[in-house]
């Protein structure tokens, strides 16, 4: 896949506005009720980086991260300040934060998960572009050094243990993440004194998959 593994400068991601969305088809019914569908088993998040920019500076920067990503040829990392740890933004990534997998004595691969939870309802997102330095994980409630008894692939998100992990312990991590994005334009419209007046370009962002 063409994918610059780069981060989008945060500075600028910072001011952001984006989240998740999905996508769901709606058939209503002659007797008034509804059936509810979605061909998509993940959410995708979007965001407009035009809205982080407060000086040509900034969008001079922008200009020069698009155009060597070649518009929306490859795709690059991108920090979400609403949501880019395992734990609540204002805490600490802790290596029980969130649970990954069980062992099963043969398997050694598992993909690292934040899971969304309200009530008795859940969602599991599979986390592909972990930040380096900044995960922790867990066997059994006990963390693990990286190296000694795992290795972490930072371009697909996946935990390999160097032994397969005992049956039914739990794995568990915490981490800081980013989103694996490419831009959703193939031109930015700008102009300096449109900028100097308030007028801010848009420049729209999409989720890709890994």
């Amino acid at each position: 896949m063409n994918f610059h593994d780069v981060r989008f400068p945060t500075a600028l991601s910072f001011g952001s506005v984006g989240g998740p969305e999905r996508r769901t088809e709606i058939i209503s019914l002659s007797n008034g009720f509804e059936e509810r569908n979605s061909p998509w088993a993940q959410s995708r998040r979007r965001y407009d980086a035009g809205l982080g920019m407060r000086s040509l500076d900034d969008l001079a920067d922008v200009m020069a991260f698009f155009e060597a990503r070649h518009g929306q040829l490859f795709g690059f990392r991108w920090k979400d300040w609403t949501d880019f740890k395992s734990c609540a933004p204002s805490n600490d990534f802790d290596a029980l934060d969130q649970e990954f997998g069980v062992g099963d004595e043969v398997t050694t691969v598992f993909p690292l998960i934040k899971n969304y939870r309200s009530g008795a309802f859940s969602y599991a997102r599979q986390i592909s572009k972990p930040v380096e330095g900044r995960v922790a994980v867990a066997l059994g409630g006990d963390e693990m050094e990286e190296g000694l008894h795992y290795s972490l692939d930072l371009s697909r998100g996946e935990v390999t243990f160097f032994d397969p992990p005992g049956m039914g312990a739990p794995l568990s991590a915490g981490f800081e993440f980013d989103v694996p994005v490419r831009f959703d334009a193939d031109r930015i419209e700008a102009s300096s004194g449109g900028f100097a007046a308030g007028e801010i370009p848009s420049v729209p962002v999409v989720e890709v998959r890994v």
